[in-house]
């Protein structure tokens, strides 16, 4: 007997393909994360992640400027402080002097429409390495000590102009500890993105090359999730969400599609995924070497991100995507 059903009637041609498709990609699902360092004129490539630079912050204005012209409008600055000022209770993050809240507040006078998404976190600025205070003797995370840290950081960057802050240092309670600490100091207005679900992945590897982060000694794992672990997300969503999170975020993205899905079928919250430096060096490696089409790939690895779930994507695609997209 011929077949009574035909799926492959939607998809004759490009026109029909192009109506009935699912998912669709915009530069408004992007938020562009970009790395800062000192000096001035400067835009290092960083080695592992072809087409990415380490921009001073004369620079890091220009680059903006590109990217907004391309339609992107949120980015996600993160510093390489210089190992001088940095020492284990992170103190140069509430710096408004400093590298970090100076260029933040600079974005924002030059271009105020922009959404800026700062990193709430103390690896940048720990003589340790690590997200949180290490007590000296035992090497162990001290979770509340932190909170006050964070505190003072996120109370900082809303200062300098940060519209949304980003904590992605996996301590218990942060959420709740941040909403509580801007709100008494008039910035209620001021969303928080957490970092719901941060898993102790292999793919960040080359975003601690670019910022110099890596931890001292140990691990992360006392904190960031279990990479085998799904359900433990979703215990984290009901957490960030009681604690007044406004948006949640699953890190990476590319190999925890089931966990973005599982996610956004549980909450009514918007819901991010970061595409790590790790997954976005794995697709230009390909492409350097002749293994995959670069582009495609790349358009395809996004829209499976958001085919998943996710309302927006913290990429280092982004600006290129954007290109794409311009393009038709």
């Amino acid at each position: 007997m011929l077949p009574t059903q035909r799926p492959r009637r939607n998809r004759k041609s490009e026109v029909i393909r192009d109506m009935v498709q699912e998912t669709r990609l915009t530069t408004h699902d992007f938020i562009f994360p970009l790395f800062l360092i000192e000096g001035q004129n400067q835009a290092l490539e960083v080695k592992s992640m072809p087409g990415i630079y380490r921009y001073s912050a004369d620079k890091i204005i220009e680059e903006v400027g590109q990217c907004v012209e391309l339609g992107i409008k949120t980015f996600a600055p993160f510093p390489s402080i210089n190992d001088a000022l940095k020492d284990r209770l992170a103190r140069e993050s509430a710096n408004p002097e400093g590298l970090y809240l100076k260029t933040v507040a600079d974005i924002k006078r030059q271009f105020p429409d922009v959404v800026l998404m700062t990193d709430v976190a103390m690896d940048p600025y720990s003589s340790d390495g690590h997200d949180g205070v290490v007590d000296a003797e035992s090497g162990e995370i001290l979770n509340d000590a932190t909170l006050e840290v964070l505190g003072q950081m996120a109370l900082a960057q809303a200062r300098a102009g940060a519209d949304i802050i980003g904590p992605s240092d996996m301590m218990d309670g942060r959420v709740a500890w941040i909403r509580r600490v801007l709100d008494e100091n008039a910035f209620s207005h001021v969303s928080i993105m957490s970092y719901t679900a941060k898993y102790a992945s292999a793919f960040y590897g080359p975003f601690r090359d670019a910022l110099d982060s890596a931890p001292k000694k140990g691990d992360k794992k006392s904190y960031q999730m279990n990479p085998a672990n799904k359900r433990e997300a979703l215990r984290e969503l009901a957490l960030d969400e009681a604690e007044g999170a406004d948006m949640v975020m699953i890190k990476p993205a590319l190999s925890y599609l089931d966990v973005i899905h599982a996610v956004k079928e549980r909450t009514h919250l918007p819901v991010t995924a970061y595409n790590v430096s790790g997954e976005y060096a794995m697709v230009k490696a390909a492409a350097q070497n002749g293994w995959l089409d670069g582009e495609k790939t790349m358009m395809e690895v996004l829209t499976s991100i958001k085919r998943a779930g996710a309302d927006a994507i913290l990429t280092y695609f982004a600006k290129e995507a954007a290109a794409v997209l311009r393009r038709g």
